[in-house]
């Protein structure tokens, strides 16, 4: 039987600029090929943080320029960003399967994402979005409802909650597609927060974090195998210290006493590894692979990259 794989694409997979991004996806492309060829139905997410905020800044640099213009909401700036992003991988991704004589279809879903409004995250909220302001900026801003804080000397800097993700609104379409055969890509940038007011669906200023909405988008369509691609082929623990250790396998207990003796950089690997315990922990058998792009088949294939696995 084929395995079902969600492929979370770090930064690196995309590049920080228009330009950046059109090579990034080529490259990015002949990694997720290689695994398509090799027989897994693939779902792929991705992060947006550089290309959301180019996105916010333009239309904060436009309302400047033309006063009657509406602030644009975040989660508006999250769906812009996940449909160009979507563009650009998808026929990356078409073209190199096509080039190598694979018929296989790839679609691009935008992607909303329920959150608890009642989450304590937006108590505190911790993620900077947008450009830096000047104080008069900062109180209208705050005025706006935003929640605005002084950064360390450099101006003033919008912050938003980071909540946990609760539901994929599209699951069903996610499902269907990939029991077609094609390649899914979805939740880019975490998924468009939303908070359920009936049946309607209300979007809201918060960024929620790409590798746990990976995580419950693997969860929830039964995926055997939950992929995290960084910058780096294995996970380390003491890392960039003398006694420096990469670690090949690792238990969920294992993976998490490591997490609590804050082995893992809070912004960058430790949400990666909390990822990757709870969809290796949510159903036996499941199990989560952190590796690099460029090795991700070898990593699927057992030759390299971190397992952690109940």
């Amino acid at each position: 039987m084929k395995k079902k794989v969600v492929v979370a694409l770090g930064g690196n997979a995309l590049g920080s600029t228009l330009a950046e991004q059109m090579a990034a996806v080529k490259n990015t492309s002949r990694a997720i090929a290689d695994l398509a060829e090799a027989g897994y139905d693939i779902v792929l997410t991705h992060g947006n943080g550089p290309q959301v905020g180019m996105i916010n800044n333009a239309f904060a640099e436009y309302a400047k320029v033309d006063p009657r213009f509406p602030f644009m909401p975040l989660s508006m700036c999250v769906a812009m960003s996940q449909a160009y992003i979507g563009y650009d991988l998808q026929n990356a991704l078409r073209e190199e399967l096509k080039n190598r004589g694979i018929e296989k279809f790839v679609t691009s879903i935008i992607t909303q994402v329920v959150v608890d409004e009642r989450d304590p995250a937006f108590e505190r909220p911790t993620k900077p979005i947008g450009p830096f302001m000047t104080k008069e900026e900062a109180e209208a801003g705050r005025a706006k409802g935003m929640t605005v804080i002084e950064d360390a000397g450099r101006g003033y800097r919008r912050v938003v909650a980071s909540p946990k993700p609760q539901d994929i609104v599209e699951i069903a379409t996610v499902t269907a597609l990939l029991e077609t055969g094609e390649i899914v890509i979805a939740c880019g940038g975490g998924g468009i927060p939303v908070i359920r007011q009936g049946n309607h669906l209300k979007g809201v200023g918060a960024v929620i974090d790409k590798d746990f909405a990976s995580a419950l988008m693997a969860r929830q369509i039964d995926a055997d195998i939950f992929v995290i691609l960084t910058a780096v082929e294995k996970v380390a623990i003491h890392f960039g210290k003398p006694d420096q250790q990469w670690l090949g396998e690792l238990t969920i207990e294992e993976a998490q006493r490591y997490a609590d003796a804050k082995e893992f950089a809070e912004g960058s690997m430790l949400p990666k590894v909390l990822a990757a315990i709870s969809f290796a922990g949510s159903k036996q058998g499941r199990k989560t692979l952190i590796t690099s792009l460029e090795k991700a088949a070898d990593g699927l294939a057992g030759k390299t990259g971190t397992w952690i696995r109940s």
